[in-house]
C-alpha cells in the first residue's frame, strides 16, 4: 500500500492514475517482428515459439480428472437457489456416458448436436460429450426461440445445418419454436420432456455404460476434426456456421497461456453470466477454465436492468480471482463497487487482472475502474482486451501488459501472422495461423470470400498503432471497416471509436447509440434512451409520464445538451463533433439484426431498419430530437 500519497476519489480528474504501480502479475516480455512490403502491407509475428498443444478439448479433460478430481470444475444454481458442483471426475464421467449413447444411437460427425438453451451443467457435458468422439456441438442462442417472434434463425440452423439432436434444457418454452421449425432431429430435454411429443429425458444418456466404442471414436479425433460450429451473430443475414476445429480450440489456450503465464501460478476462478454460444465464453472463457484447472461459477444473472441484481448477489458470495466481461457489465458493477467498499474488496482483492472485450471501455469507466483498484489494492490492478472473432478462437492479438488507457488491443499471439493492409484511408487487419478457422460449414462461397490471396482472414477491423514511433505499445481498435463512412465533406467518419468517445460523455442518459451522418453535412446519433436515468434526471415531475413524454421533457433535453457541448468542446472536428441526437424508446430488435443476445449492436442495421427516424433527425422536427 502506498500511504505517502492519498487514495483518488472514485471519480478521477483526468491524469492521476498515470504514475500509480500495478498489482503484480507475471507476464510475458513483449517481442514482435515486423515485415513491410513495398505495396504498403505490414506482416507482424510474435517470434516466440508456439508450444506444442493438445490435440483435443477433452485431452484437458481427461487430465484434470486424472490430477484434480475432486476439484468443482463448474458450479450452477437449482431451481431452490443452492449452489450444484460438478467437479473434474464427475464431468469427465458423465461426458464418456454420453459419448456412448450417442454412437449407440447412430450419431457421427455428419451432423451436429445442437443445443438451444442457455449455459448449464448438462449442457456443457453434452457438448464435450459429443465433441470428444467426433461429433460437433452447435450451440444456438436461445434468443433465436425465445425472444425471436418468426424463429427464422433457428429455421435456418436447423434446415442448413441438419443437427441430429436438439438439447433444451426445459422442453415447455422451447415448444413454440420447435413445432413451428419442425426439425428432423432427435430432441432431447432435462425437464418436461413430456412437453414435446417423443422427446427424450436427458437422464437416459447418463444411464450409458461408456465401453470401447468411446474410447475408439475418441482416439480417432484429429486437430482437423470439427469441435464445435459456432454461429455469427446473422447482423448482415442469416447466421453462418463458423467451423472451430480442435486444433482451433486447443492452440488458442496454448496461446493464451504462452502470453499470460500467470494463468499457470493460480487456478481461475471465475463467476461468468456470458453466453456458451459466443466465442467469448464458449471458447476462451470455458477453454481456459478447462486448461488451467480453474473452477467456472455460472452467473444466471445478466448485464441488463433487473437481470444484473443476481450478479451482484453471486459476486457477493464468490471469491473470483479474475474478471472477464463485456463493456455493460463494467457499467453496472461499478457503481455498486463505488457504493460499497466492502464489496469492492471482496470482488477485486484477489482479482489478478480485468479483461474486457466484445465492445470497447470507455475512457471515464476505465479511470473510475482504476481508482476503485488503488483504493482497495493500492495499486492499479492491470487491465487488458484483445481483437478478435467467432472465427480466430476468438484472441488473435492479445494485450499482455498493464496499458494506461482503454483501447490497446495488444501484438500478435505466438504462431499467428497478422497483415496490416490500407483500406479505405484505414489499415485492415488480416489474420493467418493454427488458431484460424478453415471457413464456414457447408458453405464454400462464403468461406472463399472470407480470406485472401495469401490464405489471411479478413475479419473487417480497422487498426492502428498505439505510437507509430514505438510498435512495442501495440495496436488500437480503428473501427470496423465497413462500418465507415464519409460526410459530404469527404471526410472519414471512424463510427466505432466516435460511438464510444461519445458515450463516455452522454451516459447514463443514453445507454447505446447508432452514429448518422454518411453523406450529409454533420454527425449524429441515434440513441437509445436510458429511460431509468431519464427519470431520474427529471425528478418527481416525471411521475406518470409516458417514456415518449420522458425523452421529450426539457430537463433531458438540457441535460443532454450540455453532455454533447462537453463532448464537442474534447472533439471539435467535423468528423467527430456531434450536431444532434435523437432519442428512442423503442429497444434494438433482434429479429432485425440491430442487436446480438449478448448486446452487441449492429449499426448498419439499425440505420436500414430505422431510416425514418434518421430522416427526421435531420429535419430537425420531433420532441425526441436534441440539437446543438
Amino acid at each position: 500500500m502506498n500511504d505517502a500519497r492519498p487514495i483518488p476519489d472514485a471519480d478521477p480528474s483526468t491524469g492521476w492514475t498515470k504514475d500509480w504501480p500495478y498489482t503484480p502479475l507475471r507476464l510475458a516480455e513483449r517481442s514482435l517482428k515486423i515485415e513491410r512490403r513495398d505495396n504498403g502491407e505490414t506482416i507482424l509475428r510474435n517470434p516466440m515459439p508456439l508450444d506444442a498443444y493438445p490435440t483435443q478439448v477433452s485431452d484437458d479433460l481427461r487430465r484434470q480428472a486424472a490430477r484434480i478430481p475432486d476439484r468443482t470444475f463448474l458450479a450452477q444454481r437449482d431451481d431452490a437457489g443452492e449452489w450444484v458442483h460438478l467437479t473434474y471426475a464427475a464431468a469427465r464421467d458423465r461426458a464418456d456416458r454420453i459419448s456412448q449413447w450417442l454412437l449407440d444411437n447412430g450419431h457421427n460427425s455428419d451432423n451436429p448436436v445442437a443445443i438451444l438453451s442457455d449455459n448449464s451443467l448438462n449442457f456443457a457435458v453434452l457438448q464435450l460429450g459429443a465433441m470428444q468422439v467426433g461429433i460437433p456441438a452447435m450451440p444456438v442462442s436461445p434468443a433465436y426461440s425465445l425472444m425471436s417472434k418468426d424463429f427464422a434463425k433457428v429455421r435456418h440452423a436447423c434446415d442448413s445445418f441438419t443437427p441430429s439432436l436438439i438439447y433444451v434444457e426445459d422442453a415447455a418454452p422451447f415448444r413454440p419454436a420447435l413445432e413451428a421449425v419442425n426439425p428432423a432431429a432427435a430432441i432431447v430435454a432435462t425437464r418436461n420432456a413430456d412437453a414435446i411429443p417423443g422427446a427424450i429425458p436427458f437422464d437416459d444418456l447418463l444411464a450409458a455404460e461408456a465401453g470401447e466404442a468411446v474410447e475408439r471414436a475418441y482416439a480417432a479425433v484429429t486437430g482437423d476434426s470439427i469441435g464445435k460450429i459456432l454461429l455469427t451473430s446473422g447482423s448482415t443475414g442469416l447466421p453462418k456456421g463458423v467451423i472451430n476445429t480442435q486444433r482451433l480450440m486447443c492452440s488458442s489456450a496454448t496461446q493464451t497461456g504462452q502470453v499470460w503465464p500467470f494463468l499457470h501460478d493460480e487456478p481461475p476462478v471465475i463467476c461468468d453470466w456470458l453466453p456458451w454460444n459466443h466465442t467469448f465464453a464458449a471458447n476462451f472463457n470455458f477453454n481456459t477454465i478447462l486448461r488451467f484447472g480453474g473452477t467456472y461459477w455460472m452467473d444466471e444473472g445478466k448485464p441488463v436492468p433487473g437481470r444484473f441484481e443476481a450478479t451482484l448477489r453471486n459476486l457477493r458470495e464468490i471469491r473470483i480471482n479474475q474478471y472477464m466481461n463485456v463493456a455493460r457489465a463494467y457499467d453496472l458493477l461499478v457503481p455498486a463497487l463505488e457504493a460499497d467498499p466492502a464489496f469492492a474488496e471482496h470482488v477485486l482483492g484477489d482479482c489478478q487482472y480485468l479483461f474486457y472485450a466484445g465492445a470497447g471501455l470507455p475512457q471515464a469507466l476505465w479511470d473510475r475502474i482504476e481508482a476503485l483498484s488503488i483504493r482497495v489494492r493500492g495499486a492499479r490492478i492491470p487491465m487488458m482486451t484483445s481483437l478478435g472473432s467467432t472465427e480466430t478462437g476468438p484472441p488473435a492479438v492479445k494485450g499482455y501488459w498493464p496499458c494506461d488507457r482503454s483501447g490497446t488491443v495488444g501484438l500478435p499471439m505466438p504462431g499467428l501472422e497478422a497483415k496490416l493492409a490500407p483500406a479505405g484511408g484505414k489499415t485492415e487487419i488480416r489474420f493467418r495461423g493454427p488458431n484460424i478457422a478453415p471457413g464456414y460449414y457447408r458453405n464454400p462461397e462464403k468461406t472463399a470470400e472470407a480470406f485472401d490471396e495469401e490464405g489471411f482472414y479478413r475479419i473487417g477491423d480497422a487498426v492502428k498503432w498505439v505510437d507509430e514511433a514505438d510498435p512495442m505499445q501495440g495496436l488500437s481498435f480503428d473501427g470496423r471497416v465497413a462500418e465507415n463512412f464519409k460526410l459530404l465533406t469527404g471526410t472519414w467518419v471512424a463510427t466505432g471509436v466516435l460511438r464510444l468517445d461519445a458515450l463516455s460523455f452522454l451516459g447514463p442518459l443514453v445507454s447505446d447509440a447508432a452514429v448518422t451522418g454518411e453523406d450529409r453535412d454533420e454527425v449524429g446519433l441515434l440513441g437509445f434512451a436510458n429511460i431509468d436515468a431519464c427519470t431520474a434526471e427529471i425528478g418527481p415531475d416525471a411521475e406518470g409520464l409516458a417514456p415518449a413524454e420522458i425523452v421529450a421533457h426539457p430537463a433531458v433535453h438540457d441535460a443532454l445538451r450540455g453532455k454533447i457541448a462537453a463532448y464537442n468542446r474534447e472533439h471539435p472536428g467535423s468528423s467527430q463533433r456531434i450536431a444532434r441526437v435523437l432519442l428512442m424508446t423503442a429497444p434494438p430488435d433482434i429479429d432485425a439484426g440491430e442487436i446480438t443476445d449478448k448486446g452487441y449492436l449492429n449499426q448498419r442495421a439499425i440505420l436500414t431498419a430505422r431510416a425514418a427516424l434518421v430522416e427526421r433527425l435531420y429535419e430537425g422536427g420531433g420532441a425526441d430530437v436534441v440539437t446543438v
